[in-house]
């Protein structure tokens, strides 16, 4: 199988130290803080963040330690693709995220809307520009639960 090594640029600090409890998605995070410390060599990268609201993170999902092509993921109690669930047991270990950016100083980005575990590695950062990621008209398979659920969904031992 092909692979690529990609740079890990910092590493994202939360108040979750093991899946327990833990929001399964940021918006679930409500306004749990957290912050991303950026390693000296990607700080000139950081130029001009400060002006947006919200950005993505790409991280590493570090706690799962094996892949499944089909999960139950939360929210459903059927087996499902891993490619139609946000499951961390995917081949990639790739996460994503949408955070609220509250402040740049130096390396140091302080965030809110954290889903991740402490000490999780960061591939990369994006702006969140509307413009671009906004889209009306759109479905969300077998998702149908609503924002209410997902708010209080936590995460269980299922991942790991």
């Amino acid at each position: 199988m092909e692979s690529y090594c990609l740079p890990v640029m910092g590493v994202i600090r939360s108040p979750f130290h093991s899946l327990e409890d833990m929001p399964i998605q940021p918006v679930g995070a409500g306004d749990v803080r957290g912050y991303v410390t950026v390693k000296p060599d990607f700080h000139e990268g950081l130029k001009d963040l400060e002006g947006f609201s919200h950005i993505y993170l790409l991280y590493v999902f570090h706690g799962a330690k094996r892949e499944q092509m089909r999960v139950i993921p939360f929210m459903d109690t059927e087996e499902r693709g891993v490619f139609a669930t946000r499951s961390p047991l995917r081949p990639s270990h790739l996460g994503l995220s949408v955070v609220e950016l509250l402040s740049v100083d130096g390396g140091r980005l302080e965030i809110s809307g954290v889903d991740m575990l402490d000490g999780t590695p960061l591939l990369d950062i994006k702006p969140y520009i509307p413009a671009f990621d906004h889209r009306d008209n759109v479905r969300s398979g077998w998702m149908q639960h609503g924002r209410e659920a997902v708010l209080a969904m936590r995460s269980d031992e299922r991942f790991i």
